[in-house]
Formats: C-alpha cells, sequence, structure tokens
C-alpha cells in the first residue's frame, strides 16, 4: 500500500468541484440574505408608527379648510354686528342734545342751529359740521361738540363779549373784539367806551379789523381804575391807539406792547396833572397841555 506523505489518515480528498450544495468554509445556508422586514419598516398599507403619523397629518391637513371658514364667518359676523349696532339699531342714537355756555346764547337757536335729528345714528354725527353750523349765530364765538355715548350729543358754546360801541346812523351797535355787531343799542350803553372810526368806515367795515382788536386789548389791559375812566377810543391804525378819559384826558398808548411798562410810566406821569400824557414809547414819555 502506498501512503502518501502530508495526508492526515482517514482524510478523503474532495472533488474538485465541490460537494453539490456545500457552501463556503464558515458561511451558513442563506447568509447575507433579509430574512424580513427589519424594526420600525412600513409595509404598504401596513399599521406601523410611520403609518399612524402620516395619517394624523393628513386628517389634520383635511379638517384645518373647515377651521379657516369657520373663523372667517366668525369674524364677518361679528363685524355685521357692530355695524348694524351703530347703524341700523334703535340703540345707538341721538335721543337728546345738551347745550352748555352763558345763558345769554339761546338754548334753542343753537339746537335750531346744529341740525342734528332725533333719532339719528350717533356715529352718523359729525362733530365738527355741528360746531361750524352753531358758530354762525352772531352771539357764538366759539363751539365744541362732542358725542356721548349711548345716545347723547352736548354742545358747549363760548358767546361773544360786547367791549366796545360804534355810533351809528341815530344810535349805536355794539361790537366784540373781533369787530362783529351783537346788538343794536338806541343810546351809548352803559360801561363801553365809543370807538371812533374814519368817516368812511362804517360798522360792517369793522368785523377783523387790526385797529378793533388792538383797541380792545388795550382796553383790556390797562389798570381796572384807569378802564373805567375810558370814555372813548380813537383807533385809525392798530398801532396808533389813543384814550380818552372823562374831564377830556387823552393818552396817546400807541400799540399793544409793553402794557405793564406804559402803566407804569402814566401812574408817574399823571401826579402831575397834564391833559395829554404819550406813553407810545415808554422810554420817552411825555407830558402836555
Amino acid at each position: 500500500m502506498i501512503r502518501h506523505r502530508g495526508a492526515a489518515p482517514g482524510a478523503a480528498a474532495s472533488p474538485a468541484g465541490g460537494a453539490p450544495g456545500a457552501g463556503s468554509p464558515g458561511t451558513a445556508p442563506g447568509a447575507g440574505e433579509p430574512d424580513g422586514p427589519g424594526p420600525g419598516a412600513t409595509e404598504p398599507g401596513g399599521s406601523g408608527p410611520g403609518g399612524a403619523v402620516s395619517g394624523a397629518a393628513a386628517r389634520r391637513r383635511r379638517s384645518d379648510p373647515w377651521k379657516t371658514a369657520f373663523f372667517a364667518l366668525g369674524a364677518v359676523a361679528i363685524l355685521a354686528g357692530v355695524a348694524w349696532a351703530l347703524l341700523g339699531s334703535k340703540f345707538l342714537v341721538v335721543r337728546s342734545v345738551e347745550v352748555t355756555g352763558p345763558a345769554a346764547v339761546s338754548r334753542t337757536a343753537v339746537v335750531a342751529a346744529a341740525g342734528i335729528r332725533l333719532g339719528t345714528p350717533l356715529i352718523r354725527v359729525d362733530p365738527a359740521a355741528v360746531a361750524r353750523r352753531v358758530e354762525r349765530l352772531t352771539l357764538v364765538r366759539s363751539a365744541q361738540v362732542r358725542r356721548e355715548w349711548p345716545d347723547r350729543i352736548v354742545i358747549s358754546v363760548q358767546e361773544r363779549t360786547a367791549v366796545l360801541a360804534v355810533a351809528s346812523g341815530g344810535g349805536y351797535e355794539v361790537i366784540d373784539k373781533f369787530g362783529v355787531v351783537l346788538r343794536q343799542a338806541a343810546s351809548r350803553p352803559a360801561g363801553l367806551p365809543v370807538l371812533h372810526t374814519p368817516a368812511a368806515a362804517g360798522p360792517a367795515s369793522l368785523r377783523g379789523s387790526p385797529a378793533v382788536l388792538a383797541a380792545a386789548t388795550v382796553l383790556r389791559e390797562l389798570p381796572a381804575r384807569l378802564a373805567r375812566s375810558v370814555r372813548a377810543i380813537d383807533a385809525p391804525a392798530a398801532d396808533a391807539v389813543t384814550l380818552r378819559l372823562r374831564g377830556g384826558v387823552r393818552i396817546a398808548w400807541g400799540g399793544t406792547g409793553q402794557p405793564a411798562v406804559k402803566s407804569r410810566e402814566l401812574a408817574i406821569l399823571m401826579r402831575g396833572h397834564a391833559r395829554y400824557y404819550d406813553v407810545s414809547d415808554p422810554q420817552t414819555a411825555v407830558t402836555g397841555r
């Protein structure tokens, strides 16, 4: 018997192609091939965790348009309700008009000039337009109008104050500091100085006159005792105001500036009992006969 060296006893040589079905050494049959879906994998139509999330998101997307439509309809309903309450309901309408201010201004005249109909929706009342209509009244200098919810309009008026009288025809016209004629009087009104105007200037031309405003301003700034002595005022221009006192005394006051300085200088000069004083320039005040 011939024995080959190096061969293990009893070891049989393997055929060249290997035994049918035999794998590579150390490799189990079927190794390297997946046995099935891994953890967390989602098969089509499956119900794993991924599938549940996708389904919830889809349901939310389907419900979002309905929520949007619901909130939009709610907002429209609220706006419609507010508009109806302000413009169409009987709750927020004018039920009364209150007038505040001096008693000399007639409440009836103010309400009539305001032109506000009871029952008008409060929101439709234009305070500025109402104030302009009220200010057309002769005795009203200014007007303020406000809404007081839910059903009232309040009109506050300030009247014009008579400060001067102007000779007109056989009587006098009483004017305020803006030259607005407030009323007529048959005789000289007590306590009001007479404003002497140029012969060509009638009472109607005095409205808005700077000279009238200057005369009224000077009169207001005089010491009270001196103001009570003023019988007449000449005001051909705003910077040429002259006061005529009882007893024929005249004071050339000039313009409206430096009233305190002029009053102080005049008080010193009047100690000399002159008939004429010029304090139009208080730095060079003079007296005369």
